[in-house]
């Protein structure tokens, strides 16, 4: 009877703890947060010395904060896309494979409270997420996504939460990744999971921990865009959360690269942006009264990073690092004998697009090759190619695939494709690019951008074809032939090459012409490794790429906009407004 009263007593006294109420008075929390950091770890370019926002920077700012407002009532959280998008991921990822990984140290190091998992991070595959999940979980700071669910069990693949204690108040930290990842990767690189909607499974889950945990302060981090609120988006849920999730006090997102904060009187709304840019800031003050919260209210803002301002002890910490992926990205892989222009792909064919197409068009059995530009302002200059190099050709994990398409849907392929990327024009004074000023709070930048991304202007090679500027989508584009000049038959079925983002779905071109991506495996007929490896195996087998090869007519076909004199003058006029007059 004594055990059993003893029992009962622990019971109530770990009850009351869980209950416990807040003493009296003003309670003040900072929430600091990064996204889509996409590898800028250190805070060089690595050849040429140049100085760029990096988490050393990052690090000044946080410390600063830590500083100011006490480092017991600070929160650091990272909204994922962390282990993609430069050489030193890349290092880690896949050539050590045996020292501990860099990222989880650098985590660490900054005394990150939470981190989330992005499609970016999915994307790097098992052998490397996993692992990186293991050395993050012995640091106390393991990835979260509350929307992975395990096929074998329907638990979640990583923790749904975290609890983190900061200046007297208990904070529930809870993680969700993008819900799209079927549209963008193929299903080998996510296998035993599957992705659900954060909006689908948020108030639940959000609830659930409330009535487990009873925390004081509720943050929900979503890998996913701001979007617009309307629920409509499963790529961008963050202010659909926003909206709609009762008992939230913070909403971090991501994925988009588009700065945002926004508070109200009940929560608070951040995206860092991207790339180390920006540090989001935030505060929340809360006033006790009666064990009870009587008010919230709350502040936002983001702090521009610059790149000179790095942490010179956490530089000198990880130098040794530094020098090692140096020395691999160094490393000569090839010789140029043109130079490769990113811009140039806006205004029609490009020696850099044509790269990219060669090296698909070489992987049988494709007939056609389908690309985009995919680093948006990038220069390559003619002579000694370097590994690091291949990261302006190609900076993603993108496999290749070969699927078979009708004649008639590579064209309709070609006009949805050439819709995201150009406006019908009447004359002088439109902008026959699709592009919008950026001078607006969400984006927090002047000047013009693209209205659409980049890398979802795809054209095609293996073909000869105009594309009218005059018209409207279904009319603007005319094939002539094949590359050799053979007649382009409608009704035929071609093997087309293309990156395993857009044959799974990813900018749901495919899906917007009536392929059911989700059936993709009924299509393919090849499949080959990351396209950056098959440009590094065809530097090996010829170091040398000559403007003859990448610029064969016969071989890889040719486009242009039309009516040439009209559209040629428009398009630099845009180009001018996108990157200056250079």
């Amino acid at each position: 009877m004594k055990a059993r009263h003893l029992l009962l007593l622990g019971a109530a006294l770990f009850l009351f703890a869980c209950h416990r109420p807040l003493k009296d008075g003003e309670y003040t929390l900072t929430v600091l947060s990064t996204n889509d950091v996409h590898g800028t770890w250190f805070d060089s370019t690595y050849v040429g010395n140049q100085v760029r926002r990096s988490l050393f920077a990052i690090n000044t700012y946080v410390d600063s904060v830590r500083v100011a407002d006490g480092a017991e009532n600070v929160l650091l959280v990272e909204v994922g896309d962390c282990l993609q998008g430069d050489n030193a991921a890349y290092y880690f990822n896949y050539v050590d494979t045996v020292s501990p990984h860099l990222f989880p140290r650098l985590l660490d190091y900054m005394k990150y409270d939470a981190v989330v998992w992005g499609n970016h991070d999915v994307e790097t595959g098992h052998k490397v997420y996993d692992r990186v999940q293991r050395e993050l979980t012995a640091k106390g700071i393991p990835f979260l996504a509350g929307n992975a669910i395990r096929n074998d069990n329907g638990k979640t693949y990583f923790p749904l939460y975290k609890i983190v204690n900061k200046g007297g108040l208990k904070i529930a930290i809870l993680g969700y990744n993008n819900a799209n990842i079927k549209a963008w990767l193929a299903e080998n690189i996510w296998s035993g999971m599957h992705f659900e909607s954060i909006l689908s499974r948020v108030q639940k889950d959000v609830d659930d921990v409330r009535a487990k945990e009873h925390p004081d302060v509720v943050i929900v981090g979503v890998h996913s865009a701001t979007g617009e609120g309307n629920g409509n988006n499963p790529e961008a849920e963050g202010m659909d959360i926003f909206n709609a999730v009762q008992g939230v006090d913070w909403v971090l997102a991501s994925h988009d690269h588009r700065p945002y904060v926004e508070s109200r009187d009940t929560c608070a709304f951040m995206n860092s942006g991207s790339h180390s840019r920006y540090l989001a800031h935030g505060k929340m003050h809360i006033k006790v009264e009666g064990g009870k919260v009587v008010g919230k209210t709350f502040e936002t803002d983001l702090i521009p990073v610059k790149a000179s301002k790095a942490d010179p002890v956490m530089r000198a910490t990880f130098q040794k690092e530094f020098e090692t992926v140096r020395e691999f990205i160094s490393q000569e892989v090839g010789h140029l004998n043109v130079p490769l222009i990113t811009r140039d792909a806006y205004r029609g064919v490009s020696s850099y697009v044509n790269l990219i197409h060669t090296i698909c068009l070489n992987s049988k059995p494709a007939q056609l090759s389908i690309a985009a530009p995919l680093t948006f302002d990038g220069n390559i200059p003619e002579g000694k190619l370097v590994f690091n190099d291949l990261f302006t050709l190609y900076p993603f994990e993108n496999q290749l695939y070969v699927i078979t398409m009708s004649g008639d849907e590579v064209r309709r392929y070609l006009e949805a494709s050439y819709d995201r990327w150009i406006n019908t024009v009447s004359g002088p004074g439109d902008h026959v690019l699709k592009i919008i000023p950026r001078d607006n709070p969400r984006t927090q930048q002047k000047g013009w951008s693209f209205h659409g991304l980049s890398y979802n202007f795809d054209s095609v090679a293996g073909l000869n074809y105009t594309v009218d500027v005059t018209k409207p989508r279904g009319e603007r584009v005319v094939i002539t032939t094949l590359a050799d000049g053979t007649p382009f038959d409608l009704s035929a079925t071609y093997n087309v090459a293309m990156t395993s983002y857009r044959a799974s779905g990813g900018g749901n071109l495919l899906d917007e012409i009536g392929i059911d991506t989700d059936r993709i495996d009924e299509r393919v007929v090849a499949r080959y490794p990351e396209i950056r490896q098959l440009i590094l195996n065809r530097l090996t087998e010829d170091p040398t790429i000559d403007w003859e090869e990448i610029s064969n007519p016969d071989y890889l076909g040719t486009w242009r906009f039309v009516p040439e004199n009209l559209a040629n003058k428009m398009i630099e006029d845009d180009m001018k407004l996108l990157f200056g007059k250079k």
